[in-house]
Formats: structure tokens, C-alpha cells, sequence
């Protein structure tokens, strides 16, 4: 299984995906079975029912979603994951099976993950969603969810599941597609950058200067975060996305971290201005 996202959405869909509160007959997956992967995910000490209270399962995992939402969402997203799998050994995807969930659940569990960057097929597999096949509306929600990963250091965020863009370069791409229509393919990485920076009135190092004339402070801080990006470009893994990392391994794990989340701040601004300027 691919990697998994968390929102509130996903949360509210997951929970009732094993909600058997109504339920003729009780269904798989268990309480037991659900310790096994709160415990996993190194969710336990916020779990309700290690904390005494008796509640459902739908609520017990509810909860847990909720406080990794806001606290921890890496252990969050590892829940999901975990979920969706033991829901689908157990026959919840399947319609002939005593476990199954309902095509109803599944269906708001499938909307749910649209706009996550991945989609969950009706039988509980998670695969990245291609971009090219989404509506603008859609790759926009997408993109916007791998930014906000990517500013909490999410790591697989660097790389957008399904392309061999990552995230800055499918940002830029996005944004001169939506002004223009179409975008230069073969382009390499500072000049499409800086066609999108151009396209939403931001500086770039290779702007002409006027020196007899006062510039905004901001142009500076713009060109800037051109540098950053271009120079986070350079540490990228050019193996590619199935050695695992989006980063040249002789980096640390603070230096990356530290490099996703100036992806995060880059694509943020960009996104932000190209709305500013719509």
C-alpha cells in the first residue's frame, strides 16, 4: 500500500468506515485489533479506551485522528494507513464478505482522498493520483495539501506521488499552466521557477535593477526564496522516488527536514500570490 494523508475529512470518513454501533451484527475490525495499531502508531497514551473510557470504536478512532490533526499528523497518517489495511484483510472492501463496510462509507472515504494527492480505489487499495488527470479545482486542493505537509517536515511531501516533479517544480508548473495554458516540458528547473515568479509579479535574481530608483523591501526577500528553491533543487536525489528519499543521502535528517519545510515556505508563497493576483 502506498503512503496514506490525514484531514478532517479523512478522519470523520475513516471512522465511520468502521462504525458498526447500527450494525445488525458486529464486524472486523475488533477493539483488540485496533490496540494492535493505536500501539503501533505510537498513538496509545492519547487512545480513549486506554484512558478508561468506554466509547465505540468510530469515536475511539475519531479521537485519536483529531489530536494527531493538531499534534503529531506524521502518527496520524501511519493510523490511517494502518486502518484502511486491517479494514481491508478483514473483507471490509469486499461486498460478499461478513465484514463488509458499506458502499457508502467506502465512497466518502474514496471523496475524502481526492484532494490528498492520492486516491483509495473501491476495493482499499491507496495509489498516488496522477495530477494531469485532475480538474483544475482538484490539483489545486492537491497541491495545496502536499504544501502544508511539507511545512511540518513531512518528508515523502518533497515528491509528488504519481510524477517525477517535486513539489516546487509541480508548483511552478501549475501556476504557468493556469496562466497560460500549457507549460515548457523540457524546461530546467530555474528557468521554468522563474517563469512562474514572473507570471505572479515576484522578483528573481535575474530582474533588471534600476539603481537610481527605491525598490520594496519584499523584492529582495522574493529573489531570495528563488535562491532557496533553486539551491534545494540541487540537493534532490536524481536516482529518483524509489530509492526512498527525495534527498541526496549525504544530507542529515535535520538538513532535509530543514529543506521540505523551506519547500513548504517557497510553494506557499507563490500559491498565495498567484491567488492574490487571479
Amino acid at each position: 500500500m502506498q503512503g496514506a494523508s490525514l484531514t478532517d475529512e479523512i478522519a470523520i470518513s475513516l471512522s465511520q468506515l468502521i462504525d458498526d454501533s447500527q450494525a445488525t451484527n458486529r464486524r472486523d475490525p475488533s477493539h483488540s485489533d485496533l490496540d494492535f495499531i493505536v500501539q503501533k502508531a505510537e498513538l496509545w497514551d492519547v487512545d480513549p479506551k486506554n484512558q478508561g473510557r468506554n466509547v465505540g470504536k468510530a469515536k475511539r478512532i475519531r479521537a485519536i485522528l483529531y489530536w494527531s490533526l493538531e499534534n503529531d499528523i506524521k502518527k496520524g497518517e501511519k493510523l490511517v494507513k494502518s486502518v484502511i489495511s486491517v479494514v481491508k484483510a478483514s473483507g471490509g472492501f469486499r461486498e460478499n464478505s461478513i465484514n463488509y463496510t458499506g458502499r457508502e462509507q467506502i465512497e466518502n472515504l474514496m471523496q475524502a482522498f481526492k484532494s490528498t494527492g492520492y486516491i483509495l480505489t473501491i476495493d482499499g487499495e491507496i495509489q498516488p493520483v496522477i495530477l494531469d488527470n485532475l480538474s483544475e479545482k482538484e490539483m489545486s486542493e492537491a497541491l495545496h495539501t502536499y504544501i502544508r505537509r511539507a511545512k511540518q517536515g513531512i518528508e515523502d511531501a518533497a515528491l509528488v506521488a504519481g510524477t517525477g516533479k517535486d513539489l516546487m517544480e509541480a508548483v511552478a508548473a501549475y501556476i504557468i499552466l493556469k496562466k497560460m495554458g500549457s507549460y515548457p516540458t523540457q524546461a530546467n528547473f530555474p528557468t521554468l521557477l522563474g517563469q512562474a515568479f514572473m507570471m505572479v509579479g515576484s522578483a528573481t535574481p535575474h530582474d533588471k535593477i534600476d539603481s537610481n530608483l527605491p525598490e520594496p523591501a519584499i523584492k529582495r526577500f522574493e529573489r531570495a526564496l528563488y535562491e532557496l528553491a533553486c539551491s534545494i533543487n540541487k540537493l534532490r536525489n536524481k536516482e529518483g522516488t524509489g530509492h526512498g528519499r527525495p534527498f541526496l543521502s549525504i544530507l542529515t535528517k535535520e538538513e532535509a527536514l530543514s529543506a521540505i519545510e523551506s519547500i513548504g515556505l517557497v510553494a506557499e508563497y507563490l500559491f498565495n500570490k498567484l491567488e492574490l493576483n487571479s
